[in-house]
């Protein structure tokens, strides 16, 4: 009788760790996908931002047509692997893809930040003003979101 109480109360430990450890490993899987969702909408954010820098830099930076198409083409690569990734947040190549077109966006921006300087009534205007200023913000934003991952 001694052996069966033993037995039973053994079981009934190693059940309560079980359900424990699987309760905490749902509760970091929705942590997670929280935190990424956060990333998310920053980085959706920051993609709706830059065809409206496009379409001011357009005006100004005539002869650039190559620079602001490899823009466009990074943000269209960028959004289609954030909806993969958005999806599918733990899966290790997507997220792996995400941070390539990520990359990529953020150097053709780069490119395109380097040659507006040329461009002194491109700098001076006020919509590319407050566009670089909310890409600023949103960029600042999606770096803050990473660092709670």
């Amino acid at each position: 009788m001694g052996f069966l109480i033993f037995l039973v109360v053994i079981v009934a430990t190693v059940a309560v760790i079980v359900i424990n450890s699987y309760n905490d490993l749902v509760a970091f899987r929705n942590r997670y996908k929280n935190a990424y969702s956060q990333i998310d909408i920053q980085l959706q954010r920051r993609y709706d931002l830059i065809p409206n820098l496009v379409e001011t830099a357009k005006g100004y930076m005539k002869h650039e047509r190559e620079t602001l198409e490899a823009v466009i083409n990074a943000r269209n690569s960028a959004i289609s692997v954030s909806s993969r990734a958005a999806r599918n947040p733990g899966d290790p190549e997507v997220m792996q893809q995400l941070g390539n077109a990520e990359a990529a966006l953020t150097g053709a921006l780069s490119r395109l930040m380097i040659i507006s300087e040329s461009y002194p009534e491109l700098k001076a205007d006020q919509t590319m003003t407050r566009v670089m200023e909310e890409l600023s913000s949103t960029e600042n934003r999606v770096e803050e979101s990473s660092s709670s991952f």
